[in-house]
């Protein structure tokens, strides 16, 4: 047999990331079991990158290192190197993220890990310069020190002994079930967790912390509206106000091409990283629709139709699938590769591009941009640094001229900056990002227009078509370039069933919700442990590693735990058979003391928590379609915990529907809920309580509003 590692094989993978590494001189490999034999064949240690492709900083370590023949020569000596795309292996990640936060109190990427050749870690960093700098070492020094450690008898030793007590922190943290057969959190831990959150919020720019970097926190925000929503306490409304208003206002947002940046680095939103992730686009737009029911503000809307106007434009596949990131990264002028090159701009470059002085000065007021910038080499991240009112007494206009002429100049930039080299986009299709895409233009199906529903309608077939086995029901997690490869992890059956059954309430499609059922079923066939009490981020029967991870924590996306417990208890009113309660409440029992403890890390458990206490808000409509008007005032109307659930309005259509989902009797929310006098029909219900039946829907809705305290 041909040895594996004589060669870079990435060449082989679809993955546009490890595909970024196919030639350097390092022979990676990808994680596979040849590369796990020959580490174990020759008793080599394994050098383990974990990186993505939007990850400014993994190009830097490329450049810097992988690229180089010294550090080439070294690695492939006297390691394994194996690159692994984080993105496809979420598990591989969290397991060694895990570990390199308690050893080092950071986390990152890239993330660089010495494994044993049976994966157990014993050093982790995440970037390394090649040579020594600002107190890291340098990597190619390290590389030849673990080296020689390897080939000492003591050394060697020493570095089993912390692979072995390392691994057991992993699988401490990771696996560990608190109190299986306790109690879940108590009525107050919405509230609590509100309270520990205002005391977090940063009230000079908004976000969390009184420091930078400022990253997206939209569960966080979703737990401080909820909780306006029941207190009716104004403060919380306005922290997620301020949030909005920062993350909206400021550098994170595109304001020329729609779509939010990572993150920011500094404590004002000024200055992103520049990478944008369909994750981020799929939950701040959720956030700011909420935001824009909960408080009427039209730019939260503006926000979001800019931002799923940008999602369709360059991150949909031609036959429906969303991909999944933008790189930092591309040319400036001169040719050279610069993070922020294709969103930056500077007083000439505005000038040149706008031939009216006036128009290129007013849209240089508005979004900041000066001959100092804000960002590197004079260069300015746009952001809104003047109102409308403001610009139009500078300037003797009235704010719907101003307004025009920044639309016309706006849309000139855009076009403008058209023509300067494109970042990279990762083409791959993840099934649980393309999840929370779904359930993000459902939502604006709902709160918006109702045309959002098409884009993810075409998302959800792309990935039953490509990713969804309906015989075995179990999802492959990713597909690129026709490609598909990995198993699914609980994010995927989570965050998919999610958006299927988000577009069930936008559509009244059963098909969705069948889909939602079947996925829900998986789940609890696979990932649910009846002994630990816990849903775990693996399938049962998924590769041997040295932990099997739990995802309680938010963090970039959802904590896939939380979202599971969401959507088992929206579909627990249609299949009540099912043991989707049980779970929510075994789960909710077993974490019940970290969750209380420390809700600001658990922000999704918090929100599944309250809405296992509280019950939710239950909308049944009878009708063939739902009226626009309806529509409309739900919309308009922030709900949490909302179940809209469509039915025929006939008990004979209905039967046809049950035929369809294979059930033999109407679930409770549909049962005896026909539609009355010919006309659409609608119930409203909370707390094991119902109206009478309406032909108005905002009499439904205020009986909502009236039975919930508001």
């Amino acid at each position: 047999m041909s040895d594996p590692t004589a060669r870079n094989r990435l060449d082989e993978e679809a993955s546009p990331y490890l595909r970024q590494h196919a030639d350097n001189p390092v022979n990676w490999q990808p994680w596979d079991d040849a590369a796990l034999s020959k580490a174990r064949e020759d008793d080599k240690p394994i050098f383990l990158s974990v990186g993505y492709s939007a990850c400014h900083w993994c190009h830097v370590m490329e450049d810097e290192s992988f690229e180089d023949d010294d550090v080439a020569e070294v690695l492939n000596e006297h390691f394994v190197p194996i690159k692994v795309d984080r993105e496809e292996r979420p598990d591989l990640d969290s397991i060694y993220q895990t570990v390199c936060q308690a050893v080092s109190g950071r986390g990152g990427w890239p993330l660089s890990v010495w494994l044993t050749p049976e994966g157990k870690p014993f050093y982790v960093g995440t970037y390394f310069p090649r040579e020594p700098r600002r107190n890291m070492p340098g990597f190619l020094s390290l590389l030849e020190n673990v080296a020689e450690s390897w080939q000492d008898p003591e050394q060697r030793k020493e570095m089993a002994n912390r692979a072995d007590q390392w691994t057991r922190v992993a699988k401490d943290q990771l696996e560990d079930v608190e109190s299986p057969g306790e109690e879940a959190p108590g009525e107050d831990v919405l509230s609590d967790a509100a309270t520990s959150l205002m005391r977090s919020v940063d009230r000079e720019y908004g976000g969390f912390g009184n420091s930078g970097p400022k990253f997206p926190q939209e569960a966080r925000l979703h737990v401080l509206l909820r909780s306006y929503d029941r207190s009716g306490r104004d403060g919380f409304r306005e922290a997620v106000a301020q949030n909005l208003d920062a993350m909206g206002d400021g550098g994170l947002y595109d304001h020329v091409g729609g779509g939010f940046h990572r993150y920011c680095t500094d404590r004002d939103w000024t200055v992103p990283h520049f990478e944008k992730m369909l994750y981020d686009n799929a939950e701040l737009s959720r956030i700011f629709l909420s935001g824009y029911q909960a408080t009427g503000e039209e730019t939260y809307r503006d926000r979001v139709e800019e931002t799923l106007d940008f999602v369709t434009r360059e991150l949909q596949h031609d036959d429906g699938g969303f991909f999944s990131t933008l790189d930092a990264q591309s040319a400036n002028e001169e040719g050279e590769q610069e993070e922020g090159a294709f969103y930056v701009w500077t007083p000439e470059q505005v000038q040149a591009v706008l031939d009216d002085e006036a128009q290129a000065e007013l849209f240089c007021e508005r979004y900041g941009v000066t001959s100092k910038g804000n960002f590197e080499n004079g260069q300015t991240v746009l952001t809104i640094s003047a109102s409308i009112a403001d610009l139009a007494e500078e300037h003797d206009l009235s704010e719907a001229e101003v307004e025009a002429g920044l639309a016309d100049a706006k849309q000139t930039v855009f076009e403008a900056r058209e023509e300067r080299p494109r970042p990279r986009r990762d083409d791959k299709v993840l099934a649980g990002w393309n999840g929370l895409m779904i359930s993000a233009f459902a939502e604006a199906a709902i709160v918006l227009d109702e045309g959002y529903a098409a884009p993810a309608e075409e998302a959800l077939d792309f990935v039953r078509e490509h990713l969804w086995d309906a015989s075995s029901k179990r999802l492959t997690r990713r597909f690129a370039d026709g490609d598909v490869k990995g198993e699914g992890y609980l994010e995927d059956y989570a965050f998919l069933a999610r958006g299927a059954f988000d577009l069930y309430q936008a559509t009244g499609d059963h098909e969705s919700l069948q889909f939602a059922l079947d996925l829900a079923r998986t789940i609890e066939n696979e990932f649910w442990d009846s002994e630990e009490e816990t849903v775990f981020f693996t399938p049962a029967g998924g590769e041997d590693l040295v932990a099997r991870p739990q995802e309680l924590r938010d963090q970039s996306t959802p904590s896939s735990l939380g979202v599971t417990l969401d959507v088992f208890l929206s579909l627990s009113h249609f299949s009540p058979d099912d043991e989707f309660e049980t779970v929510v409440e075994s789960v909710l029992a077993t974490h019940g003391g970290r969750i209380e403890s420390s809700p600001l890390e658990y922000p999704s458990l918090v929100l599944a928590a309250d809405r296992w206490n509280t019950g939710d808000r239950e909308l049944t409509v009878a009708a063939d379609e739902l009226p626009e008007n309806w529509r409309a005032a739900i919309g308009d109307t922030y709900l949490p915990a909302r179940v809209l659930a469509l039915r025929p309005p006939t008990a004979e259509g209905l039967d046809a529907w049950l035929a369809d989902l294979d059930m033999e009797t109407a679930p409770p929310i549909w049962a005896d809920r026909d539609a009355t006098d010919g006309e659409p029909t609608v119930y409203a219900c909370r707390d094991f309580s119902c109206s009478p039946p309406t032909h108005d829907i905002s009499e439904a809705l205020a009986w909502l509003g009236d039975e919930a305290g508001n």
